[in-house]
């Protein structure tokens, strides 16, 4: 049996791209080399513990990382846990994530461009519309409701805020994650109805939609209808 789980670990860090390490404790050194084998230019990386909410700053600063060059991150030591995610092309271009990675056991970090998205920057999102003069703010009672997921892939982070507010606010799954066929009840306080919500996938893609009444909804079903 130990054999047998040390292989499938090795199978699931092979399948991430993912150079082995010798391995390490969950506190150690979670510097690593990022190598660019995706054919395409890097214009942004970011890199932040899976436990935060926020992708927080670009690593690459100024500096673009073209395809079959490497750039090496120097993180703090601590926690070995990360989330990465690079944007290629331009700002707002597609994006690719690696979730959950234990930094401290890896020296590099492979990035192929196998799984992208078109996103905006991280925990930014385009300006709403200024409301119209003589316009409610909206229908209001409770928006709470059941997320069921009936896509084939598993629900990484969910988002939901009003559409009056500019950012996205926390991750409403916390650790939680949602697999297909699974739902999960996302509690939000009564009052105005109309919100946007987020939904990102393990493969990196993501669902939204704006301004929809969820004190109308008991059940949001993924993948949302295409509009």
């Amino acid at each position: 049996m130990f054999f047998f789980r040390r292989f499938l670990g090795a199978v699931a860090l092979c399948c991430l791209g993912l150079s082995a390490a010798p391995a390490r404790a969950q506190q150690g050194d979670p510097s690593f080399n990022l190598v660019n084998r995706s054919g395409r230019l890097i214009f942004e990386v970011y890199a932040s513990l899976a436990t935060d909410q926020d992708w927080g700053r670009d690593r690459l600063g100024d500096k673009a990382l073209p395809n079959g060059r490497s750039f090496t991150l120097r993180l703090p030591q601590g926690p070995c846990v990360w989330d990465l995610r690079v944007v290629y092309e331009r700002a707002g271009g597609p994006s690719e994530d690696k979730r959950n990675i234990n930094l401290c056991a890896v020296t590099e970090v492979v990035f192929e461009g196998r799984q992208t998205g078109q996103a905006p920057a991280p925990q930014q999102r385009p300006q709403p519309a200024p409301p119209q003069r003589g316009t409610r703010s909206g229908p209001t009672g409770n928006p709470s409701f059941n997320l069921v997921n009936q896509s084939r892939v598993t629900v990484m982070e969910a988002y939901v805020s009003l559409s009056t507010e500019q950012e996205w606010g926390p991750d409403r799954l916390g650790n939680d994650t949602v697999t297909p066929g699974q739902n999960f009840a996302i509690r939000l306080p009564e009052g105005p109805c109309l919100h946007d919500v987020r939904f990102v996938y393990e493969n990196g893609q993501a669902d939204e939609r704006r301004r929809v009444n969820l004190c109308d909804v008991t059940n949001l079903i993924l993948p949302l209808p295409r509009q």
